[in-house]
């Protein structure tokens, strides 16, 4: 089959790998980058959001079907445009994507299903939202109703933080917020539990855990990901029950009752709280970091599993690797995520080329023999390992070879997600 991966970031080069293991597979990434091309990714010169260029490039090229990565493509519309032209491609309409794009449209799916999550209020003036700071107790969580890249959820802890983070948003329009939720925070462990969908049907990936904080022991800014870890030992399987009883199935029922025939994939951020699980938020497409730790684990092949759903065909079973660990480390340009250093040196061709365990390439290009950074999340750097002690020994020698001058690295991917015993 003949298939274009739309995205540009290390998640989009996790998807590509997974569909290149079948060796009847042809694969595109659409732009990608040049890092990708190093392990044998053909990239497409095309902007994500340029859809006239992208579906006649489908057309020309005799894609088989599409998958798009990246929210963005999939809130302005993309899948519509696609179908327009006869064009299978997997994710969700501009309507369904909502789901993402606009946090009080979700927050009303989950409050008419009975969905739990944490109590919220929405608010589009300043003065107003200021007020309801007043009268909270702290910590509390401020959301922008919107597309952020990751970047747009703030735990607050006093309201000097709090009145900074709305004039931000609802007097500056940071990520052209004109909403914002304030919502209750929520204590417990956090979990990511992707799903593939296709109406009232949805079959459960393996669970993962993300590292959201810029530094170690969860320290500095809200960024995209800085590494990840599957499975998560630490959640017991009647909390993963749990979560489908009491998420995902009402959601995907509420979804369907309101004319929502949902394609794609579902990402739930979920907590384990002391009053049992609870959503933070739905995304609409594969999470990022989340991908690249637990598409490694897929053994069934994911571009049959993708073709059966564009089809409404029944899957009767996915296999997945029930044994070890996948843990993944992603190497950031100094200054991420406000203003990250790009243009710089980070490292020679060769001393990737070496390792032998996976890289996902993001924001990066090559020039010449080396790696230049060319945004904040440069690559992820991945290892299955027998136990996460392995895992990271395969990665922390390589990263601690790697010249840092220009990029930073958290040292604690995964501290909190397997049992010590585990680890010995």
């Amino acid at each position: 089959m003949k298939i274009l991966v739309i995205g540009s970031g290390a998640r989009e080069d996790a998807i590509c790998k997974s569909l290149q293991i079948s060796d009847s597979n042809d694969v595109f990434c659409a732009p990608g980058n040049s890092g990708m091309n190093l392990f044998g990714i053909k990239t497409v010169d095309l902007d994500e959001m340029n859809f006239e260029e992208l579906s006649d490039f489908a057309i020309n090229n005799k894609i088989d079907f599409t998958i798009v990565g990246p929210e963005k493509p999939l809130v302005a519309g993309i899948v519509d445009y696609f179908e327009s032209k006869n064009l299978k491609i997997f994710g969700p309409n501009k309507s369904s994507a909502c789901i993402e794009g606009s946090k009080s449209f979700t927050k009303k799916i989950m409050k008419n299903a009975g969905v739990p999550t944490a109590f919220y209020e929405e608010f589009t003036n300043f003065d107003l939202a200021y007020q309801s700071l007043l009268n909270l107790d702290f910590p509390i969580v401020i959301k922008a109703d919107g597309l952020a890249s990751g970047k747009g959820v703030y735990i607050v802890d006093d309201l000097t933080d709090g009145k900074k983070i709305l004039q931000d948003l609802l007097l500056d329009h940071q990520f052209e917020t004109k909403k914002v939720i304030i919502e209750e925070y929520l204590e417990g462990e956090e979990f990511s539990l992707m799903s593939f969908v296709s109406g009232n049907k949805f079959y459960p990936m393996p669970i993962a855990q993300d590292y959201k904080r810029a530094f170690d022991e969860d320290k500095g800014p809200n960024t995209g990901g800085m590494g990840a870890i599957c499975p998560v030992a630490n959640i017991g399987q009647d909390t993963i029950d749990s979560a489908y009883e009491k998420v995902l199935k009402p959601f995907i029922n509420e979804m369907n009752n309101q004319g929502v025939d949902y394609i794609g994939i579902l990402y739930a951020g979920l907590i384990l709280t002391k009053d049992g699980v609870k959503v933070i938020e739905f995304n609409v497409r594969f999470g990022d970091p989340e991908t690249e730790v637990v598409l490694p684990r897929l053994k069934s092949d994911l571009s049959d599993i993708i073709l059966n759903l564009l089809n409404k065909k029944d899957i009767s079973r996915i296999e997945w690797q029930d044994n070890g660990i996948d843990l993944g480390v992603f190497v950031a340009s100094q200054g991420y995520p406000k203003q990250p250093l790009i243009e710089k040196d980070i490292g020679n061709l060769e001393q990737f080329k070496k390792y032998q365990y996976g890289i996902n390439f993001a924001s990066v290009k090559v020039q010449n023999e080396s790696i230049i950074s060319n945004g904040g999340r440069l690559y992820c750097v991945n290892s299955h390992g027998v136990n996460i002690k392995e895992a990271k020994k395969n990665i922390y020698e390589f990263l601690d070879k790697i010249d840092t001058r220009h990029v930073f690295y958290r040292k604690d991917i995964g501290k909190n997600a397997q049992k010590e015993d585990l680890c010995n």
